[in-house]
């Protein structure tokens, strides 16, 4: 429904007196919503956690919880209004710098993509009842391949902006399939929550064995990652890093969102891992970062020996 016939519809069953205090309810929901986005860029101390808390599977027994912790910054890339694109990136023991993920933030997003099958990721439209005062999370690898989405609003009571996404379907995360394959994909649900510290992501989580006669659920995990503000640590070599490389990371992303755009699915061609194509970006990023050409025929020529984009009747038969 367009802006003019939701105003009509609107006035049949409220005064037109009202509607402008109904848009600049809006308005502001909307604004508070961008300032809790926002509110994730910064300096931080990562605790990552994470616990299955229940086994669902006959004769399965529950993994030890995984710990680790980190320091990260999360650098803006983009702000449209609508869109706001947030980098993350590790800075380790003797200023060692790793580009880690990326998370896509899009208002009232009209479609988004979805971990369909192994290694594929398929593009699905949403509907204005779900996205309407909607924000859609998108999620990428460190290459900038794509990871998962998930649409939901924020909810600002208490004081404290939470946003919960609906369940979406994603990967195996890169600490679980370079250790195990009994299980190849899982059905998440997030949740982020700004804090006065900072900001924390929690995941509940099913690792779901997927097969196209039927899927079943291994275990039921809990995530839990606190991102703690610090001072007095040196993330300079991060900003370094992005001055020196973001050019050629912004080159990656259109390439990537061409792709995605341009059939009914992709698929990366490599192992889960997905190492290739972290090994040939990383190093063409290391490249430009020094001042040597990369083409665009040589980011090109990447995505031509690890992607395939599928047509709609191929994608079918993928899911």
């Amino acid at each position: 429904m367009n802006r003019s016939a939701l105003v009509f519809s609107l006035c049949l069953a409220l005064p037109c007196a009202a509607l402008p205090a109904l848009g600049q309810a809006a308005d502001k929901d909307f604004e508070a919503d961008r300032k809790a986005i926002l509110g994730m860029l910064g300096e931080y101390r990562v605790d990552f956690h994470f616990e299955e808390t229940v086994a669902l599977t006959p004769g399965y027994s529950t993994h030890p919880s995984d710990d680790t912790g980190a320091f990260e910054v999360v650098i803006l890339v983009e702000d449209t209004g609508r869109k706001i694109s947030l980098q993350h990136l590790l800075v380790g023991d003797g200023g060692h710098v790793t580009k880690h993920w990326r998370q896509d933030w899009v208002y009232e997003a009209p479609e988004r993509f979805e971990f369909s099958a192994d290694q594929t990721f398929s593009r699905v439209a949403l509907s204005p009842e779900q996205t309407r005062g909607a924000w859609t999370q998108c999620v990428y690898e460190v290459s900038d391949a794509p990871r998962y989405c998930g649409t939901g609003r924020w909810d600002h009571h208490y004081g404290s902006p939470t946003w919960t996404s609906d369940r979406s379907w994603r990967p195996l995360p890169r600490r679980e399939y370079t250790t195990r394959s009994d299980y190849n994909a899982v059905d998440a649900q997030n949740r982020h929550t700004i804090t006065p510290a900072g900001w924390t992501h929690e995941q509940d989580n099913n690792k779901v064995v997927r097969k196209p006669e039927g899927s079943s659920i291994l275990a039921r995990e809990f995530g839990f990652n606190e991102y703690e503000r610090i001072q007095n640590h040196d993330f300079k070599p991060a900003y370094e890093y992005w001055r020196k490389t973001s050019p050629y990371w912004a080159r990656v992303r259109a390439v990537w969102a061409q792709r995605l755009a341009s059939g009914d699915a992709l698929v990366l061609k490599t192992k889960l891992d997905g190492m290739p194509i972290i090994m040939a970006t990383f190093q063409q990023a290391e490249n430009a970062g020094e001042g040597k050409p990369v083409s665009d025929a040589d980011i090109a020529a990447v995505f031509d020996k690890y992607t395939e984009v599928l047509p709609a009747s191929k994608t079918a038969s993928a899911r």
